[in-house]
């Protein structure tokens, strides 16, 4: 059974299951399923837990034989199983299968793995994970979703703020969840409950945000131009290399150039979005770039990415991140 991070609650309050997989995006989300599913155990009489991390090299008949080995006094026992680069490997692979085939209810088994790809979520074990137990996906909200998160956090505390003052503490902690969490328990210690003022949330919230090069190809694509200024500055600041912030820009500027040509022929979109291997909700955001954006413009933009590069290379005069921003602003327009 695969679940959503927010369904996970209204699960547990039905059912306990003995096997349970976190992994995700976000190390605070999938901390924070790990202690929801460990909090219902102990609930549930699972009083007995053994913690083991597969690291290089790990036996995993240490696995089996935890299972194995139940209390002389007849408690339930957890299994909290970490595995950290998400990759058991074969004979870790066959165990977890191993597994599956014989649960049981007095032998809970927690595991917590990082974000895979689209291999390992087709793996065997995986696979066989997601038949036999509860799979919990976390994903970071992106960051249009991530006022309204940041609004469920505070109610917790019984604070509010206004539109504004959320869009505020979303722009400082954008792609640092964990110091989102932070930030929020700041202002429960700062303020009292109620409504926070915009002067209080400035007051109190930090910037730490963290930019990555999938969020300046977001911003690109959807014509921000405020969060690509904010995305190509941090990037500018935790040192980010000019060649891999240009790769970024421009493949975007050529797929939509692409599909701009191709529509301009009379081709299906979706057909010309397949071709350019622009998938799920990025999808949305290409289409509405392909409206606002004209052929010429996307021409002019690739010469002028073009020239970027020398910058890059050191040939000619003028600042590469100077000319980002420029770049971005002809896109924005």
């Amino acid at each position: 059974m695969l679940l959503k991070g927010e369904q996970l609650a209204a699960h547990l309050e039905r059912e306990f299951r003995p096997l349970y997989v976190v992994y995700g995006d976000d190390p605070l989300l999938v901390i924070e399923a790990g202690d929801t599913i460990r909090g219902r155990a102990r609930q549930q009489g699972y009083s007995e837990r053994e913690v083991l991390t597969a690291l290089p090299g790990f036996d995993w008949n240490s696995l089996l034989a935890a299972g194995g080995n139940l209390s002389l006094f007849g408690d339930r026992k957890l299994i909290d199983l970490r595995i950290p680069n998400g990759k058991p490997g074969r004979e870790g692979g066959a165990a977890l299968q191993a597994w599956c085939e014989h649960l049981s209810p007095d032998t809970a088994l927690l595991i917590t793995l990082p974000e895979l790809d689209w291999k390992e979520e087709k793996a065997a074990w995986f696979t066989a994970l997601v038949q036999a137990g509860v799979v919990i996906k976390l994903v970071a909200p992106p960051l249009a979703e991530l006022p309204g998160w940041i609004a469920g956090r505070l109610r917790r505390q019984q604070q509010s703020a206004d539109d504004e003052g959320l869009r505020f503490i979303a722009e400082r902690v954008e792609g640092n969840l964990l110091a989102a969490h932070q930030e929020i328990q700041k202002l429960a210690l700062l303020y009292p409950a109620g409504v926070l003022s915009l002067a209080q949330v400035r007051e109190a919230v930090l910037n730490v945000a963290r930019y990555d090069v999938d969020g300046l190809r977001e911003a690109l694509l959807a014509g921000d131009l405020s969060r690509l200024t904010r995305t190509l500055e941090g990037l500018r600041l935790e040192g980010e290399a000019p060649p891999l912030v240009l790769w970024a820009m421009s493949e975007e500027i050529r797929a939509l150039a692409a599909i701009k040509q191709g529509q301009q022929k009379g081709r299906s979109l979706d057909v010309l979005l397949k071709e350019a291997r622009v998938w799920g909700g990025r999808q949305n955001l290409v289409k509405r770039a392909v409206q606002r954006l004209t052929v010429p413009t996307l021409e002019a933009a690739l010469r002028h990415a073009a020239r970027i590069d020398k910058l890059a290379k050191g040939i000619g005069e003028g600042d590469a991140w100077d000319e980002f921003l420029r770049l971005g602003m002809r896109l924005s327009r």
